[in-house]
């Protein structure tokens, strides 16, 4: 590691609130895939199997964190509030909180295609970084760090605010009212490869009821399931 990797290095342990008893671990937990291919590099050292790790570490983490916050929620509510702040878009959140898209290894196609802004190589180095650090110092900081960073998103939002589902709740409406199933039609797809914005129609028994616009396919149905929904 040279001396302006390592400066760089201990900018991002202060930032996210770690310093790494092997900061190797933490290089590997930073680097894509497309880099380690460029430089002939083994599955060992990019990131792809920390980011799998911490998917676990994380998930066990929150579960634990909710069940403490929320102790009146049922499983139903504490598994929706789950999918809803461990999912790309909020882990995506919190990387670029850190500015992690800046310390990130990249091949030449992901550095040219903007891959530094890409919120699923910002939200798997994350998840990388947490399964680095389970590997370097164990599950109790691990499960600190997390607690650390995920008070303060849960301080400021209401609990009932994280999982609005429209999709399913539109379904359950439409299958109440009418005995039928929305139906979803991608209308549009606009724009390059790394930064797409998507167009959805949803029809209620062959009758358009609403358009989503997003930067996801399920970002543009959630839309146009909740204009549907404001249309009942």
């Amino acid at each position: 590691m040279t001396k302006e990797e390592g400066k760089k290095i201990k900018a991002l342990e202060k930032a996210i609130g770690y310093s790494f008893k092997k900061t190797s671990v933490l290089k590997r937990a930073l680097t894509h895939k497309s880099y380690a291919n460029e430089l002939k590099l083994s599955a060992e050292e990019h990131n792809e199997r920390l980011e799998f790790l911490g998917d676990a570490v994380l998930e066990l983490a929150v579960s634990e964190l909710l069940m403490k916050r929320y102790p009146d929620f049922s499983e139903g509510e504490l598994s929706k509030m789950r999918a809803a702040i461990v999912n790309e878009k909020q882990l995506a959140s919190l990387a670029r909180k850190f500015r992690l898209g800046d310390y990130l290894y990249l091949g030449r196609g992901e550095e040219q295609t903007s891959g530094r802004e890409k919120s699923s190589l910002l939200a798997d180095a994350y998840e990388a970084i947490l399964g680095g650090i389970y590997m370097d110092r164990g599950a109790k900081k691990a499960f600190q760090l997390i607690q650390r960073h995920y008070l303060d998103l849960l301080d400021k939002t209401p609990p009932h605010q994280f999982y609005q589902d429209y999709k399913t709740e539109l379904q359950e409406r439409c299958q109440e009212l009418f005995r039928a199933i929305p139906r979803y039609k991608l209308a549009a797809e606009r724009g390059p490869d790394h930064d797409k914005t998507f167009e959805v129609e949803i029809y209620i028994r062959n009758e358009l009821m609403g358009h989503g616009f997003g930067r996801s396919k399920k970002e543009a149905e959630q839309q146009a399931a909740q204009e549907a929904l404001q249309k009942l």
